[in-house]
């Protein structure tokens, strides 16, 4: 974003403390004052530990300028804009930015999936368009702004992933940024420790539909039957001429996969909208074709014709940790699913361990699932079991949450199939003398179990033993 600091304080609903600093030409916003430049605008948010206005003297003598929290006393003396709060302001100001430039927005948002669809969407618009899209997570009330105040002046669309843990979080954000394309993936578990139940999680994720444009587009999943439950519930608040396209496993949906089947790594399918085109992915899942169908649909919506859309999905470079392919030093076959977990997407992992060909044996490596609420011992359970009924050759869990899941797999497998750990280190060296170079291993828990540690492990250093699982 380039602008004046006068037209910056329009924008955000501030005032300048001096007037001289009208015309100062401000490019780009941070909130780390160890990332100033000199036209930077410097935004001191708070925090538990640290008060950013703390910070606000050291970027004015950098040559940046800042925001000022109203009422607080000690403002230097500088380039400042006065602002009643400074987060709104911030919010205010990204909302602002992005209906001056014109850009149309797709939002995204689900239990499950939104990373991958988000790079989806933004791997078959880059075929035509000038697009931008969230990085990493920034997908929440402090997120969302920052993205949209990185965008480039000429951007045609934004691709937007949305995020929340308690109601009222998505409607914020479809405030900020309202979108013309609006995509549900799905409607898991995840959050159910803030919400409750899954109906709760769908009004929560369906507040998308009510920020969405007037005759904008509602992509949702055609498989889940709380969705047009709530929508039902919600219609009063729906925008006017909203559409709404489902995608799903059969004909029951608007889109759905034709021939789909694993190739070279990845997921080959037609689809019904795309008549005989044969698309591929280079990600495995069935799960994933679903999440292809809804960036398709929001890829039609700008004028993405099926040859694009091939080059796209064949060039997609998904966010690291999303069924990530990688080898090990012994030839072990890793596959890295541990971003996050619920127990919809270990069931869809697990299918995916299950559908692998070729390999001596399918390990499951397990880590918690956590924010689950009051159930979240019988998810466990469940997910273990799902794994032993799916034909898994042995399950690793850690982690004391997924005990339950050995628990589980064990109802199932032969005691001796299923290992459980609550010591990481201990975890590891056991994989490490038991695997062998023809096995595949399938990791997925939490982030917060942080079970990329016994990923990298596993690439980096050589399988110390030949016994099998």
């Amino acid at each position: 974003m380039e602008r004046t600091l006068g037209r910056i304080a329009d924008m955000c609903g501030g005032r300048l403390l001096r007037a001289a600093d009208a015309d100062k030409p401000i490019a780009g916003v941070v909130i780390d004052s160890r990332k100033l430049g000199e036209r930077s605008l410097f935004v001191p948010l708070g925090g538990s530990n640290v008060d950013g206005h703390e910070f606000v003297a050291g970027a004015l003598e950098a040559g940046a300028a800042s925001l000022w929290q109203r009422g607080r006393a000690g403002a230097p003396e500088g380039a400042l804009i006065e602002v009643d709060d400074v987060l709104e302001a911030l919010q205010r100001l990204a909302s602002a930015y992005l209906q001056e430039s014109g850009a149309k927005v797709v939002g995204i948002t689900g239990s499950n999936g939104k990373t991958t669809t988000k790079d989806m969407v933004y791997a078959l618009l880059d075929t035509k368009l000038r697009v931008h899209k969230t990085q990493g997570n920034f997908n929440n009330h402090l997120g969302l702004p920052l993205t949209l105040l990185s965008m480039p002046e000429q951007t045609e669309v934004v691709v937007l992933e949305m995020g929340m843990s308690d109601l009222g979080e998505i409607a914020l954000l479809a405030r900020i940024a309202p979108p013309d394309v609006a995509i549900v993936t799905n409607i898991g578990e995840s959050h159910l420790l803030n919400l409750g139940s899954r109906h709760n999680i769908a009004r929560a994720k369906l507040e998308i539909a009510a920020g969405t444009k007037p005759g904008g587009l509602l992509i949702c999943s055609g498989d889940e039957p709380l969705i047009p439950q709530v929508l039902e519930e919600i219609k009063a608040d729906l925008p006017q001429d909203l559409r709404i396209f489902t995608f799903g496993a059969d004909a029951a949906s608007d889109d759905y996969p034709i021939g789909m089947k694993p190739e070279g790594g990845g997921m080959a399918f037609s689809a019904r909208s795309e008549g005989e085109a044969r698309f591929a992915i280079p990600v495995l899942g069935s799960h994933n074709v679903g999440n292809a169908l809804a960036a398709m649909a929001a890829a039609r919506e700008f004028g993405i014709d099926a040859e694009r859309m091939k080059t796209g999905l064949a060039n997609l470079r998904l966010t690291g940790m999303r069924i990530e392919r990688l080898t090990g030093v012994s030839g072990l076959a890793l596959f890295n699913d541990a971003y996050n977990a619920s127990p919809t997407s270990a069931r869809a992992a697990i299918d995916v361990l299950a559908g692998l060909q070729g390999f001596a044996s399918r390990v499951l490596v397990l880590g918690d699932m956590l924010e689950l609420g009051a159930d979240e011992r019988r998810y466990h359970r469940e997910v273990g079991r799902y794994a032993a009924d799916a034909g898994i050759d042995a399950v690793y869990a850690y982690g004391p949450l997924s005990a339950d899941a050995a628990e589980g797999a064990r109802e199932n497998m032969a005691p001796d199939r299923v290992h459980a750990f609550t010591d990481k280190a201990a975890m590891i060296a056991h994989l490490r003398a038991h695997l062998k170079s023809e096995d595949a291993v399938l990791f997925k828990a939490s982030r917060g179990m942080r079970l990329e540690e016994a990923v990298q492990a596993l690439q980096s250093e050589p399988l110390t033993g030949e016994n099998g699982v």
